[in-house]
């Protein structure tokens, strides 16, 4: 299997839902479509196109610098409304302290992820993740009316 979905959270948990990853290349567009697919119902007002960017830019950072010296490991994606405000979490197992905003040159082919996600989200977060590694997320404020 290449990935899970938790569509169905429990009624009290601000969580809308969660995904698991492989870290290959083919979760990556992966999670473009389920986020899509699953955020779309909830009718965010806010440019669902932004979100599924910015989940891309996150998940795609995930896997090309997560790692594990303890053998597979995987990429969770979690969404959570608080309020008016959607916060995306991406977990890996990498380390927190490897997670900053780069200065790429214009003729460097990556770099630019968090430049993006710096740039569109209202914030964003990197630190320790509950799942051991790193997380790293985005906030879009006013996702919905009050």
């Amino acid at each position: 299997m290449t990935y899970t979905i938790d569509r169905y959270p429990c009624e009290e948990s601000p969580r809308l839902g969660a995904m698991t990853l492989h870290p290959v290349a083919e979760s990556v567009p992966r999670a473009r479509r389920w986020f899509r697919k699953f955020i779309t119902p909830y009718d965010p007002a806010l440019s669902v196109d932004d979100c599924v960017l910015l989940v891309s830019e996150l998940v795609t950072n995930a896997v090309l610098h997560g790692r594990s010296d303890n053998g597979p490991w995987v990429v969770r994606v979690e969404w959570f409304r608080e309020g008016t405000t959607l916060r995306v979490e991406v977990h890996n197992p990498g380390l927190p302290e490897d997670v900053r905003l780069r200065c790429p040159d214009s003729d460097d082919a990556h770099g630019r992820g968090l430049l993006l996600v710096d740039a569109i989200a209202d914030s964003w977060h990197s630190g320790p993740s509950r799942f051991g590694g790193t997380v790293v997320s985005f906030e879009m404020a006013g996702a919905w009316p009050l």
